[in-house]
């Protein structure tokens, strides 16, 4: 890091330095840090591919992930308090979707990205963490 004389960095005169992003309010960096956290289990990323198509009661999860039903309903808890899904009662069931398709995108978008391999890591290195895991 170059250093200028009082001390500032000073960047590679190549380099076009970009305008700072606007700053956002602490409390929707620390709302958008809890909804990150909530969608970070697999099984509640599979809740949520499986709501993006339609809507679903617990039995039809239990069945379409192949997870007990009271991990199912766990997860759904956690996504319900963190606003990810709705449930809705018809008769003995209780049906949940998503509240909204912004949700579904971030799933979809983090899966895809996963699904495209990695950037900038060669597959040994890629191999090599996945065994340690």
């Amino acid at each position: 890091m170059a250093v200028g004389v009082r001390g500032e960095h000073v960047h590679s005169p190549e380099r076009v330095v970009p305008a700072p992003a606007p700053a956002l309010p602490a409390r929707t960096l620390a709302a958008a840090g809890e909804l990150l956290r909530a969608l970070a289990a697999p099984v509640r990323i599979a809740i949520v591919l499986q709501l993006r198509e339609a809507d679903r009661c617990v039995h039809e999860l239990v069945e379409a992930l192949g997870v007990a039903q009271p991990l199912i309903s766990q997860h759904l808890r956690v996504l319900k308090a963190a606003g990810v899904v709705h449930g809705e009662r018809h008769g003995r069931e209780v049906v949940y979707r998503l509240v909204d398709e912004h949700l579904a995108h971030i799933v979809v978008d983090a899966v895809t990205h996963v699904d495209e391999g990695p950037r900038g890591i060669n597959e040994t290195d890629r191999t090599t963490r996945t065994e340690e895991m």
